[in-house]
């Protein structure tokens, strides 16, 4: 959305009951795709062998719904209006790009190649940890402006930063990735890799872009209204997703119903590291609180959509990988609205630091 209508939303709702709930759905998609994978199984093989290029169709169609709704309200305008708040890009640049996916690559070694290794199927643990290497080198687009509004963020840097992120991730996203996948010995389907980047990075963001001008150009009201009726399109394509990747995956999960709980444990250190780190440093630079609480918002968060998408290519539906990226799904609306808690209760402490609060963005 624009700048402008970004700034008034703050007076808006941040976040619908639906997206509030949004773990619940997951819960019960779980469930559901299980349970529909165990009495249909003819049905969701046929699904799962309709591709072209390693890439499911009905699949790729899910997540166009998901992610171009998302896309649309990227203004990649939005990073010549930012001033005085390079620090809290910068912060937020390093923390997405530098420490965030070496991080989780770490992670997956300790935990999942070393601590639960006994515990995990042994033919799935390189699938694991390629999976949480994409989650973690997709840095969050949409929900990025649901946590920033209920931290009262700057929405000019929210949006700005958002728009860099994803410039930077049409040409980063592939290579960063083939480097993680690489030192972690797995080997890089570089044909698949790249289609990925093609078909769940560049192509929607064009699409979403021009989108986004035809509806600005018969106003703001009529762009607003018409992104407020595609968000459930996107929700919604995001669930039926899951359904498909629980009923292929169901039979492993019934017989290894610890593993989710076992993938969670880096997600859940990596958000947390990773947020703290972003919010230490933008109050060490004297950062507004205003822009230090998106910062470590986007530092913490995952395109979690491009990461299910590019699982699925990458690996397929039965992968590992596919179900390393759902499980970051399943925990990130709780976990990211108890970072915006700590944020707002501790706005007092980070502008105690001298200077911090005197600070406009």
């Amino acid at each position: 959305m624009s700048s402008a209508e970004t700034a008034d939303s703050g007076a808006q709702p941040a976040i619908g009951s639906f997206e509030r709930y949004l773990t619940v759905w997951v819960v019960l998609c779980i469930v559901g795709g299980i349970v529909a994978g165990q009495l249909l199984p003819q049905l969701f093989q046929a699904v799962g062998r309709m591709e072209v290029a390693h890439v499911n169709l009905p699949v790729g169609v899910l997540i166009w719904v998901m992610i171009v709704p998302m896309l649309v309200k990227i203004d990649f305008g939005a990073m010549t209006q930012v001033k005085n708040q390079w620090r809290g890009i910068g912060v937020t640049l390093f923390v997405n790009w530098i420490v965030k996916p070496f991080s989780m690559a770490l992670l997956g070694w300790i935990f999942i190649r070393h601590v639960f290794a006994p515990w995990l199927p042994t033919a799935q643990i390189d699938s694991y940890i390629a999976g949480l290497i994409l989650l973690a080198a997709a840095p969050c687009t949409a929900m990025v402006f649901v946590w920033s509004q209920l931290c009262k963020g700057d929405p000019y840097f929210t949006l700005s930063q958002v728009a860099l992120n994803d410039s930077i991730m049409i040409v980063a996203f592939a290579p960063l990735v083939a480097l993680l996948l690489g030192l972690s010995a797995i080997t890089v389907p570089w044909d698949t890799l790249v289609i990925s980047v093609g078909l769940y990075i560049v192509f929607p963001v064009l699409i979403a872009q021009l989108l986004r001008r035809m509806l600005l150009s018969r106003g703001e009201t009529h762009f607003r209204q018409t992104v407020a009726r595609l968000g459930p399109y996107s929700i919604g394509a995001l669930l039926v997703t899951l359904v498909l990747l629980f009923a292929f995956q169901g039979q492993a999960i019934v017989k290894e119903p610890f593993v989710i709980a076992m993938i969670a444990v880096p997600i859940l250190i990596q958000v947390f590291f990773n947020s703290g780190l972003a919010y230490l440093l933008n109050r060490r630079l004297g950062v507004a609180h205003c822009v230090a609480g998106p910062s470590s918002l986007i530092g913490a968060s995952n395109f979690f959509e491009l990461a299910v998408a590019t699982a699925i290519s990458l690996f397929g539906f039965h992968s590992g990988a596919a179900l390393a990226t759902v499980v970051g799904v399943l925990i990130e609306v709780p976990v990211m609205l108890f970072v915006v808690g700590v944020v707002n209760r501790s706005q007092h402490w980070y502008e105690a630091k001298h200077g911090i609060k005197e600070q406009q963005a």
